[in-house]
């Protein structure tokens, strides 16, 4: 059975510019995708939280330390430059994938220089806990 899992986020990201006249996707500084481990051309899913807007395209490369996080395209209707997203890749991993699976979280200033990268292992917590899905908090299993 495959998981579909978090893999890497840019989290709080400022929006610098939004092209609707361009063919689709969001042009990231690469530094950026580098850190949260996102490839060009992967799916990504862009949460506005300014607005509360979500959508789906793919990620393209910006200049390095640029700071660029651009909305093209239809997605531009979406979103305005200030605003602030979240940037989120998700893979499918096996389970024995999970094991080792790390995912990269990037937290961005406003000027969306890298401030932090968090690489969370209590997945590998969990999965090593005898008790499994049991062991959860009763408020995470409604």
């Amino acid at each position: 059975m495959l998981h579909h899992v978090l893999t890497g986020k840019i989290h709080r990201a400022t929006v610098t510019d939004a092209h609707i006249d361009y063919v689709g996707s969001v042009s990231i500084d690469i530094q950026l995708l580098e850190a949260a481990a996102i490839v060009p051309y992967e799916q990504v899913h862009v949460v506005n939280i300014s607005n509360g807007q979500r959508l789906i395209t793919y990620a393209m490369t910006a200049p390095r330390h640029s700071g660029t996080v651009a909305i093209n395209g239809a997605a531009a209707h979406h979103c305005r430059p200030g605003d602030r997203v979240i940037i989120i890749a998700y893979g499918q991993l096996s389970s024995e994938e999970l094991k080792s699976h790390r995912p990269k979280l990037v937290l961005v200033s406003e000027e969306n220089g890298i401030l932090e990268v968090r690489q969370p292992s209590d997945i590998l917590n969990f999965l090593e806990h005898e008790e499994g899905w049991s062991a959860l908090p009763p408020q995470l299993m409604t």
